[in-house]
């Protein structure tokens, strides 16, 4: 599973000019699952996100949660984050799980942070999406975590 956070003032995603996730202070995540992926994968990379200190302290470092500066996390599935650009100019995703074993490793992924406490918001799977968001920082950082 790999999963791009971007630390965020705000962020939204809409299908067909529709808002259907959004938040303030927090994370954007994007998630892309892998073949092979499963439930612990999806569980061990919300428990990353969760604890990973991207959220300044009062000198500045990089020392707090997303739980603890008090933010939320909105959740967009992007199979595009397993492209295989090594060949060609054309991507493959061979890598990218298919829908049916992906849609639930998302849910899960967002499934584990509300458990941990944290507000959650997420996007449509499948679906065209448009995503805004409003960068802090920028703060991005790329999780990788393997079956």
């Amino acid at each position: 599973m790999r999963v791009v956070l971007q630390r965020v003032r705000s962020a939204s995603v809409a299908v067909d000019g529709e808002v259907v996730g959004a938040i303030g202070a927090g994370l954007l995540a994007l998630v892309g699952v892998a073949a092979g992926d499963d439930a612990a994968t999806a569980e061990r990379a919300a428990d990353k996100t969760a604890a990973m200190r991207v959220f300044p302290d009062a000198d500045g470092r990089f020392d707090r949660s997303v739980a603890d500066a008090g933010g939320a996390v909105l959740v967009v599935s992007q199979f595009t984050l397993l492209a295989d650009t090594r060949k060609g100019t054309r991507p493959s995703f061979t890598d990218a799980a298919a829908p049916d074993l992906a849609a639930p490793l998302v849910e899960r992924y967002r499934t584990r942070l509300d458990a941990l406490g944290l507000a959650t918001a997420g996007g449509r799977f499948g679906a065209h999406m448009q995503v805004e968001l409003v960068n802090d920082g920028p703060v991005t950082i790329v999780l990788d975590v393997q079956p």
